[in-house]
């Protein structure tokens, strides 16, 4: 199922989008400002941004540059306005999409699954918090600033991200490893690489709140 992020201010029509979106098989959060847009982004991967313009707490143009600093989610902007300055500014911000409404359902669903389409962000894009892997550039990124790893870091933080909320034995990892780098990997140099990953990725490596270690089992990579 697909998941979008709904920010409308409008708690009425916020409530009937989410029931259309969601009979329609999208699993729909909706925030109501800037501040809250924010928050749901960062715990969560989406396949698509829904985005008022007009927001309590600010506005949708500070909303879709910080998306657009740490990813490249399709983001459709919603709105009343139609002045054509809005709707410049909206594309240069890196907006993919821009409809006035009022609008018809079925066209919001169409132009979605368009943008959703020409991204192909759902299958080449695995996040965690603020960290973004980038599969078709083999690339990770903290906050919007690259980061870089090696070629076993790179590996094991991609295995780690595609299991997400899964547990990965230390017998998987190790065997994943060794597999990238067809020379043996023990279990030392296993504790070592993540401990380096999260010197890398994390706020505080003591403390991890994306790699999550299950004693005597293993990791997992999870929503902070």
């Amino acid at each position: 199922m697909l998941r979008v992020l709904l920010v409308e201010d409008d708690e009425q029509l916020g409530e009937n989008l989410m029931t259309f979106l969601e009979s329609e098989h999208y699993e729909t959060v909706h925030a109501l400002g800037q501040t809250d847009a924010l928050a749901a982004f960062s715990r969560g991967k989406y396949d698509c941004v829904l985005l008022d313009l007009s927001l309590r707490d600010g506005d949708g143009f500070a909303v879709c540059s910080a998306i657009r600093a740490q990813s490249q989610v399709p983001v459709i902007f919603l709105t009343a306005s139609a002045d054509e300055a809005c709707t410049v500014a909206g594309f240069e911000l890196g907006a993919d999409d821009y409809i006035s409404k009022p609008f018809r359902p079925r066209e919001l669903i169409a132009r979605m699954k368009n943008a959703i389409r020409r991204t192909g962000v759902q299958s080449q894009l695995l996040q965690c918090g603020d960290v973004v892997l980038d599969q078709s550039r083999g690339t990770v990124s903290r906050a919007g600033e690259e980061i870089f790893l090696s070629a076993l870091e790179y590996r094991l933080l991609l295995v780690l991200f595609t299991n997400k909320e899964t547990l990965m034995t230390r017998e998987q990892l190790i065997d994943e490893m060794w597999a990238a780098s067809s020379e043996f990997v023990s279990g030392n140099t296993l504790n070592v690489y993540i401990k380096r990953l999260r010197e890398k990725i994390e706020d505080d490596p003591q403390e991890p709140r994306i790699l999550k270690t299950v004693r005597g089992v293993g990791y997992k990579a999870v929503e902070p």
